[in-house]
């Protein structure tokens, strides 16, 4: 049905309403029979090893690629994982990648304008933390047991931060709420106070507030800008959190994408991680230069996510939860196994590829799958009786 709504869907684009009824009435028929002769013609056959080839056509590519940790994302100083390790990353199910990061588009217009380059620079500085000591610098005041925060105006100028804002959030934190407010001689410092004359007590406050977060998303420790062919604007990020980015206004929440697989899942469902796992496989074995068909990479992602979770194709996942005990004891930890399975009678039913080779059988696919019956004939004297 689908590959129908797509065909009429290209037509469509081509011909007017009244051309495209009259192609559809005389072509339509044509176009689905060899749509229809096409996709026959390219299933596998029945008792195909689909998941020994799939294995295979990945992980044979999968000794070529080189051990190339990093590479730039489209921008300088944005490293994310890419070549063999990446490739782990993805079947391994990471909860978090080594450098996670997304890439996050604009709208092309807010409000009825158009979204230029200082409105993107804006929306990168309402998604990248922004620090104290990323807009400030903090001196101790021994004397009078308190601290002072010297906000750089430059710095809060771009990050559109002002002292109040800094005050109002240095005041949210308990180890110096209510003890902040504005120097009223220089009115863009900040003074915070100890309530009780002890080193120790300013020592604490210090290590607290230096690292308070005063904007941003928690998270997304950088955010650069990068020009999209179109002409638009599209930010890319060092660290995710895919459902705080949705949120923020300007930002293209239908195209967003994040190299966290398993953040996709939580936030956006199993469908959108089984898309994830497709685009993310594809796009690292591409990037190393490797051309592998698109539905091997399906079968493995469909594998991975058909339990409504992401699972590990590893000891804990896919290879290590087989019903068979002796493809589990040919994976890893062996002796484990076989003393495991033994202890609670455990029972191979010998189905699979894995253990069928370590028995010496043939293994039931191809001509291994079919039994043959011979029926002898029958005797003239017997045909008789």
């Amino acid at each position: 049905m689908k590959i129908i709504l797509d065909i009429a869907s290209r037509v469509r684009r081509v011909y007017k309403d009244e051309e495209y009824l009259e192609y559809i009435e005389k072509r339509g028929k044509d176009f689905v029979k060899t749509a229809h002769r096409m996709y026959v013609s390219h299933m596998m056959d029945q008792n195909e090893s689909a998941g020994v080839m799939a294995a295979h056509s990945l992980g044979e590519p999968g000794t070529q690629m080189n051990m190339r940790t990093f590479h730039y994302a489209g921008v300088a100083n944005v490293n994310v994982t890419q070549g063999l390790p990446r490739l782990i990353e993805i079947v391994d199910a990471r909860r978090i990648p080594a450098t996670p990061s997304m890439v996050i588009p604009l709208v092309n217009e807010i409000d009825g304008g158009p979204v230029d380059e200082g409105v993107a620079r804006h929306i990168a500085s309402e998604i990248e933390i922004t620090t104290l000591l990323d807009v400030a610098e903090i001196q101790t005041d021994v004397t009078s047991m308190e601290l002072i925060i010297v906000p750089d105006a430059r710095k809060i100028s771009e990050k559109g931060i002002t002292s109040e804002d800094i005050k109002e959030r240095l005041n949210k934190i308990k180890a110096v709420r209510g003890n902040v407010e504005i120097d009223p001689v220089k009115k863009i410092n900040i003074i915070a106070r100890a309530d009780e004359p002890s080193f120790k007590k300013l020592q604490l406050m210090y290590d607290t507030v230096k690292g308070t977060k005063i904007k941003g998303i928690d998270g997304i420790t950088r955010a650069v800008l990068s020009k999209k062919n179109d002409g638009g604007w599209s930010i890319i990020t060092e660290g995710s959190n895919l459902k705080e980015v949705l949120k923020v206004r300007g930002v293209d929440s239908e195209h967003v994408m994040t190299n966290s697989i398993l953040e996709v899942a939580d936030v956006l469902g199993i469908e959108a991680a089984r898309n994830a796992l497709i685009r993310e496989a594809e796009g690292t074995l591409g990037e190393a230069g490797l051309n592998v068909d698109i539905r091997h990479i399906m079968l493995v992602a469909d594998l991975m996510t058909n339990d409504g979770y992401v699972k590990a194709i590893g000891r804990h996942g896919i290879s290590g939860k087989k019903s068979s005990v002796l493809a589990r004891a040919a994976f890893e930890i062996t002796a484990a196994h076989l003393l495991h399975a033994a202890m609670v009678g455990e029972v191979d039913h010998l189905e699979g590829v894995t253990e069928n080779i370590i028995v010496g059988q043939p293994v039931t696919l191809g001509t291994g799958a079919v039994n043959l019956e011979y029926k002898p004939k029958k005797r003239r004297t017997e045909e008789a009786e």
